[in-house]
């Protein structure tokens, strides 16, 4: 079961998508685990044979614990896991009554106590869907009277509401973890966004309504290449060492239906230019909000990004996901006066923070990546 996140200590797994004896490849979908952040597709990591699926669907499974078993093309089967047989358990002695008589149509033809018979006509239960547990499969009369007993009813299926809970207990605990373990400093600066906003605007006139560009997508696009110039934010915190990521796997922040949150990831967003970003942004937000997100794209952000314009914040300190050692945040775009060249103007201003790990960056680095991330606001011609 992996890991989707700091906050998950186990899921239930809802359906296989393989069985025994399936080819499977890098990436491919396997199954569904159902997390408190909704339904996860969870891809393989390797390629191989499908030897043993060791988790049923309905299953709670922690994480860590194995699902399923495969080998490598060329390599013997893995072993079927072993079983420990049941201890047989001895027979009581039974005292059977003297038979009354009971119409032979009432279980012809199969093995019951004579007590049993007489109880199932009481009950009128059919006796042919009754299930023996006698000695050489008799059907006795606790078999009769277990039939008759109504089922135990269901539990109720967790609602939204507390689907919702969940969710924010468990991110509760993460946000807890992260400020007890994680020596935070934060940083911010104010960016003059006017020549972005002028250049996009140019650009969009240019394209269908449907391939235009968000703002949202061109602040993505400038902290991946700004992560790229301060490695020491992009990356992990694992066994008391910074870790660092050669790709950056932006986490973004998208708050879902009924007020939870979750952040998975644009994966290589250092390779995405301002319209792959805004693809691959546009279908992030769709599938978080279908609940069709991967497994990958909820273990591996190497780094959150968080926007609250739209919510008409304007400054936003988070705090960090761990294991990761950096958090982006954004507020609103504001008209402000701005002093340029011994002159009051008006100017497009929007608040950027960073929130940061004192173990793997000191306070200088973080500036710098604020600084990087002034500059190609800048020349948003270089984030095309």
């Amino acid at each position: 079961m992996p890991s989707l996140g700091a906050d998950m200590e186990a899921g239930t797994l809802v359906e296989w998508h393989i069985k025994p004896g399936q080819t499977v490849e890098r990436g491919q979908v396997v199954a569904v685990v159902e997390t408190q952040k909704g339904a996860i597709e969870v891809e393989i990591w390797d390629a191989g044979v499908v030897d043993h699926l060791l988790a049923e669907p309905g299953k709670k499974v922690p994480v860590g614990e194995v699902l399923a078993v495969l080998h490598a093309e060329g390599e013997a089967p893995a072993p079927a896991p072993v079983v420990a047989a049941a201890a047989p358990v001895a027979e009581k002695p039974r005292v059977v009554t003297a038979p009354a008589p009971v119409p032979a149509a009432v279980g012809a033809g199969l093995k019951v106590s004579p007590a049993a018979r007489r109880r199932a006509q009481e009950l009128r239960i059919d006796l042919a869907k009754v299930t023996p547990t006698g000695p050489h499969g008799v059907i006795t009369i606790e078999d009769v009277e277990r039939s008759a007993a109504p089922a135990a009813p269901a539990p109720p299926k967790a609602g939204p509401a507390d689907r919702l809970a969940a969710m924010r207990q468990a991110i509760a605990a993460a946000m807890a973890r992260s400020k007890r373990e994680i020596p935070h400093y934060y940083l911010g600066t104010s960016i003059d966004v006017s020549r972005a906003v002028s250049w996009l605007a140019r650009e969009n006139e240019q394209r269908p309504v449907t391939e235009r560009v968000l703002f949202a997508a061109l602040l993505l696009r400038a902290v991946a290449l700004s992560l790229k110039e301060v490695p020491e934010l992009n990356g992990f915190w694992v066994n008391g060492a910074f870790k660092a990521s050669e790709a950056v796997h932006l986490g973004v922040g998208i708050a879902v239906r009924g007020g939870g949150l979750v952040a998975p990831a644009i994966h290589d967003a250092e390779r995405k230019g301002a319209k792959e970003m805004m693809t691959a942004l546009a279908d992030l937000i769709a599938r978080t909000r279908a609940g069709g997100l991967r497994s990958s794209e909820l273990s591996d952000a190497t780094v959150t990004v968080t926007n609250l314009g739209e919510q008409g914040v304007e400054t936003v300190y988070g705090v960090i996901y761990p294991p990761q050692v950096a958090l982006v945040g954004f507020g609103k775009m504001v008209q402000r006066a701005w002093v340029e060249n011994g002159e009051v103007v008006a100017r497009s201003v929007v608040n950027a923070t960073l929130s940061a790990d004192h173990r793997a960056s000191v306070g200088h680095r973080g500036a710098l990546f604020l600084a990087a991330l002034d500059r190609l606001l800048q020349e948003p011609e270089k984030l095309a």
